[in-house]
């Protein structure tokens, strides 16, 4: 089946980048004990890669229709390949931050030529088996990566988690060039120069930011340091509204935040991943640091959640079909409030098994949530700006971990601290319940944006056969993300 070769070498490298942001959560205790770190590089460990990945998707997006996607989905290969090597042999935190930052801009630059390669290689039928296959390979790797990340580790160590990568990226290589059809030769190039002024400000808004708000746990809200970071974070976002508001071909055009609907279902994006997946690198510490459970044990504890989703997304699309997407959407980021709420009955004497209805109910909102959310949003928006918002959307949605994990992590030790004198597993069990509190708020919130907001209902996605409609992809850390594609879209 030679035809199916270049989908292989596609959903490979998808696989590997979507795995690795979650692939550390059950490696951490180990991470932190060989490497003598502290809470906060723990925290950079997971943020810097899934910060990275989402502050550059636009830009990388941009970049590869100027380059070719096969040439750009190659060199983010190799930087990938190679950054994980680094985080394998890394002798200390900082070196392997550092590592995981350079992987983060490699993953960037495969995710973003995902589609845009499916796009190219398939034609009619064999192109929906293809989206399907890649849709279900990526929703294997949300469920895959705490699993595999805990048995690799359990077995091997927890540098096995980035020299996994290895054989991987040198496959996919491989069957990249042999099997993917070279970039063809462009006759014009797109309108415009590359908006680097906003790129290079967005990614500073988006450091800065993560930086900030992941100090502050550490050092305190009133500390210099991170009033001075949090300042530099709002002069970048405005610096960025300048350029952006100025230039003639910028990377976002801010018109599409003037769209209620559009800026409704971008927010809520951001909240869901921030509600429902940031909160589970906490909950893996605390059932490796407390409950004394092994790497694959934490790692199979917390899969219900992304089972459920599994099971429910195509159960949910059936069901409901015809249905106003804010119905499904609003009802599913409901669950995740609910859901994230019913973990807060962690208490200090609780085993794994109190996470089992919390995990099933979020996993069932995210199941419900996340197949209508991008084909919702890019109906909201002019054709021609399908592309821009869809790379928008998907942004907002990664950028959601990125400062869900800074922001939770803040609550964390923050509460862990005011409990300095507390038990252990009193300090970690009223830390939790912090964290699920917060998270499950946001939740709730999003699901009031989507109902407050997105009023009209959105006209049936139906794709031309040169432009399949977007397809879902999992969330960092276990449940869907939108990779942005750069083809036509339909409105």
């Amino acid at each position: 089946m030679r035809k199916w070769t270049p989908l292989t070498a596609i959903c490979l490298g998808a696989f590997m980048l979507l795995v690795d942001t979650s692939i550390v959560n059950t490696a951490l205790p180990e991470m932190s004990e060989d490497l003598h770190s502290t809470f906060t590089a723990l925290q950079w460990v997971v943020d810097v890669y899934a910060l990275t990945l989402a502050a550059l998707l636009t830009a990388f997006g941009s970049l590869g229709d100027r380059l070719g996607h096969r040439r750009l989905y190659l060199a983010g290969l190799a930087v990938f390949g190679l950054a994980s090597l680094a985080c394998a042999l890394a002798p200390g935190a900082g070196t392997l931050i550092a590592a995981r930052a350079v992987q983060g801009i490699g993953a960037a630059a495969m995710m973003t030529s995902t589609t845009a390669l499916l796009n190219a290689a398939y034609r009619g039928r064999d192109r929906g088996t293809a989206f399907g296959v890649w849709g279900a390979v990526n929703g294997a790797a949300a469920a895959a990566g705490p699993v595999l990340g805990g048995l690799l580790t359990q077995q091997f160590g927890w540098r096995s988690v980035f020299l996994v990568n290895l054989p991987i990226a040198a496959l996919t290589g491989w069957l990249t060039l042999r099997h993917l059809a070279a970039d063809p030769a462009r006759t014009a190039r797109p309108a415009g120069r590359f908006d680097l002024p906003g790129a290079t400000a967005f990614t500073l808004f988006a450091a800065t930011l993560t930086y900030g708000l992941i100090e502050s746990g550490e050092r305190g809200w009133s500390d210099p340091l991170v009033l001075a970071v949090l300042a530099a974070a709002a002069l970048a976002l405005a610096v960025f509204t300048a350029v952006e508001l100025r230039t003639a071909h910028p990377l976002l055009d801010l018109g599409l935040l003037r769209n209620p609907a559009f800026a409704g279902l971008a927010a809520a994006g951001l909240l869901l991943t921030a509600a429902a997946f940031a909160q589970l690198t906490y909950t893996g510490l605390w059932l490796q640091q407390v409950l004394h459970l092994g790497p694959l044990s934490a790692g199979l504890a917390v899969c219900p959640l992304a089972a459920a989703a599994f099971v429910t997304a195509p159960l949910g699309t059936r069901l409901l079909r015809g249905a106003p997407p804010r119905l499904p959407i609003g009802l599913g980021l409901a669950l995740i409030g609910t859901g994230t709420l019913l973990l807060a009955l962690v208490s200090p004497g609780s085993g794994w098994t109190v996470l089992l209805p919390g995990l099933l109910v979020t996993g069932t909102g995210v199941g419900l949530a996340t197949p209508q959310m991008m084909s919702a949003a890019l109906a909201t928006v002019p054709r021609e700006r399908a592309g821009m918002a869809s790379g928008a959307f998907n942004t907002a949605r990664q950028l959601g971990f990125a400062l869900g994990i800074a922001v939770l992590g803040t609550v964390f030790q923050n509460t862990l601290r005011d409990r300095g004198g507390a038990d252990p597993r009193h300090a970690h069990a009223a830390a939790l319940d912090r964290v699920y509190l917060t998270a499950g708020a946001a939740g709730l919130v999003a699901a009031l944006l989507v109902v407050l907001l997105v009023r009209r209902p959105a006209a049936p996605e139906t794709a031309p056969e040169s432009a399949p409609a977007p397809e879902t992809a999992p969330e960092p850390g276990s449940g869907p993300a939108l990779v942005k594609d750069r083809s036509p879209q339909p409105s």
